[in-house]
């Protein structure tokens, strides 16, 4: 399934091409790219549910104080996102690039992900794909496309 919304992202939304928003031609598109039937239909459901969290009815927390908080991870979120997973997401809201909401929103995509391995390159595009479906986040979008596609110069440390 994440396969199929890297291929969705990298040539559809993420290029300059027109998206196809009809749900047939989309997924004849992706059968003629070699994707399975069943993971087609589970990602495109993943796409929805993302677009669905857009509506702030959809996102209760939203509504909740902006204020910095800890976010304690339940036992299922740390087993998918390990502690470099769960502290680059921290990294983030300290830079600004996430907030509050968008920080939940990419949990909660995270979370919904049917594949058994995921590291932390799988983490910059989920973050990436959120960044990009939500109004207002343009300037958080472009700074995580430069972390995400910038090369490091020199020695890091």
């Amino acid at each position: 399934m994440f396969d199929i919304l890297m291929y969705l992202f990298e040539n559809f939304i993420h290029s300059d091409m027109e998206v196809v928003v009809n749900h047939d031609e989309l997924t004849d598109e992706l059968t003629r790219a070699g994707f399975h039937r069943q993971e087609i239909l589970k990602a495109l459901a993943w796409l929805e549910r993302l677009a669905d969290l857009q509506d702030s009815q959809a996102i209760p927390y939203t509504h909740q104080s902006q204020h910095k908080s800890i976010r304690v991870f339940t036992a299922e979120e740390a087993a998918r996102l390990d502690c470099e997973s769960r502290g680059f997401i921290m990294y983030l809201e300290n830079l600004g690039v996430l907030d509050f909401a968008t920080r939940e929103m990419v949990i909660d995509r995270v979370m919904e992900l049917d594949t058994q391995q995921f590291t932390l390159d799988d983490l910059k595009w989920v973050i990436l794909m959120v960044l990009f479906n939500v109004p207002g986040h343009e300037d958080a979008y472009d700074q995580m496309e430069g972390l995400l596609f910038e090369e490091p110069e020199g020695l890091l440390h």
